[in-house]
């Protein structure tokens, strides 16, 4: 049974007191005001659940204008607060306004106490069910989209390691930290270990601490109230507190500033919030994964990183290795992202050249998976054929490539590209040799050679 707060407002001091010694054992706390003036200021410090509003006050004693007047300041305050009028000089005709006007119950003078009891509970249970659909709108405003987590690809033995650890991980509510490269697939780690945990029937949310600017730390991690600074029209809910029951994942932790490792601390520690705004402490349960691509030990040494903080976060810690190291993973993780492209984009590229693959074994993708699947994807686009083939790759330079390799290479795409431009324009000039050579720039003698090569 869900008790609220109640603020009950009318000019009659003995209804006050007979209202609050009878409703007092059936609510979280009580506040009372003789004056209709100080209701915008309990609405703003008390929070009301419900509020027992009398509809006639000492400048008005029959035609109940006033308490619409102080009905509709309620709602313009907190349109999911629920009210119920009271009057000794109730009719149909006043109830009906009531409930257009926004009232939820009414109730005549002098009340039946049951009647009243019963009333105030439904008036409860109304509150608590909108505050329900409230914090699931906020929900889903901040969660927004985002995948399950995709498929965490590798048979290398680093990462059958990490694949075998996430299962064992994943049972406890320990916090983790996941250390990698920009690239390596942090996220889809963090993703993968709420989805095998207890937890998964309950939000995954993620945030990128290195995007969110300093002064929108806390009212992105905390949620803020309404007209707690300019543009905050509605109430919202931070991530720590949507992601209640479920995980957090911190992404890019090494970005904090100490100010703000300090705040984050505070909400570890003692598992509530406050949203800015706001005084009232939220509890939270959250099961905190975290990741950064920073030496994270080193800025502990070098006091960039607090301590105390690192030790809240690592219970467990995962290292991805660089995509460079996990030898053919390269050409698994290659092969998943085209079947994906070829999907997407609908074209018919059915499998990675020999040429194509060596290229990605000897390159050191420095942006690791990520880079990749750009690269596959790009090349998906610019394919033509039914063969994804090594020029469309546009792969840069890479360090750990031999000079002999790249010179193989670039031979290979200078014919590749040279046969298929005399491809393009034999078909443009419909098997016309002459006008075939003209669209080419040569020579008719240079294209007879060139075919016949």
């Amino acid at each position: 049974m869900y008790k609220g707060k109640v603020l009950i407002v009318d000019d009659n001091e003995d209804v006050l007191f007979s209202l609050n010694m009878l409703l007092k054992p059936h609510t979280e706390a009580i506040r009372v005001a003789t004056n209709p003036d100080k209701i915008e200021h309990f609405m703003k410090l008390f929070e009301p659940d419900v509020v027992l509003l009398d509809m006639n006050f000492k400048r008005d004693a029959v035609s109940g204008q006033e308490g619409f007047k102080y009905l509709e300041k309620i709602l313009s305050i907190d349109r999911d607060t629920v009210v119920i009028f009271m009057t000794a000089y109730s009719d149909t005709e006043k109830a009906v306004r009531a409930i257009k006007a926004g009232a939820t119950d009414f109730i005549s003078k002098p009340w039946d106490n049951e009647k009243l009891l019963s009333t105030l509970q439904a008036a409860m249970e109304l509150r608590y069910s909108r505050m329900e659909v409230l914090c699931l709108k906020e929900k889903l405003a901040v969660l927004g989209g985002g995948d399950d987590g995709s498929m965490f690809i590798g048979e290398s033995p680093e990462i059958l390691k990490i694949k075998a650890n996430i299962e064992r991980f994943a049972q406890s509510d320990a916090n983790i930290l996941i250390l990698g490269e920009n690239g390596t697939g942090k996220d889809v780690v963090a993703r993968l270990i709420h989805k095998y945990s207890r937890r998964r029937e309950n939000p995954f949310v993620a945030i990128d601490l290195g995007s969110v600017p300093e002064q929108l730390f806390e009212s992105e991690l905390f949620g803020y109230e309404k007209g707690a600074f300019t543009g905050a029209v509605a109430p919202k809910a931070g991530r720590m507190e949507v992601a209640s029951g479920g995980t957090l994942f911190l992404d890019e932790i090494g970005n904090l500033s100490l100010q703000t490792q300090a705040k984050l601390l505070t909400a570890i520690e003692k598992r509530e919030i406050v949203r800015v705004g706001g005084t009232k402490s939220k509890h939270i349960d959250v099961r905190f994964i975290s990741a950064t691509n920073a030496d994270i030990s080193k800025m502990v040494l070098d006091a960039t990183f607090r301590q105390d903080l690192m030790y809240r976060i690592n219970t467990i810690e995962i290292n991805i290795p660089p995509l460079r190291d996990r030898g053919d993973d390269v050409i698994l993780l290659a092969e998943f992202f085209l079947e994906k492209f070829t999907r997407k984009y609908n074209k018919d590229v059915r499998s990675i050249g020999r040429e194509a693959k060596q290229l990605l074994l000897k390159y050191d993708w420095p942006g690791n998976v990520r880079e990749l699947q750009h690269a596959v994807e790009r090349a998906v686009i610019l394919e033509d054929s039914n063969i994804l083939r090594s020029h469309n790759l546009m792969l840069a330079p890479s360090k750990n490539v031999r000079v002999t390799d790249v010179k193989n290479e670039l031979t290979m795409n200078l014919e590749e590209l040279e046969r298929d431009a005399i491809s393009r324009a034999m078909k443009r000039a419909d098997g016309n040799i002459s006008r075939a050579a003209e669209l080419l720039g040569i020579t008719r003698y240079a294209l007879y050679r060139k075919l016949g090569k």
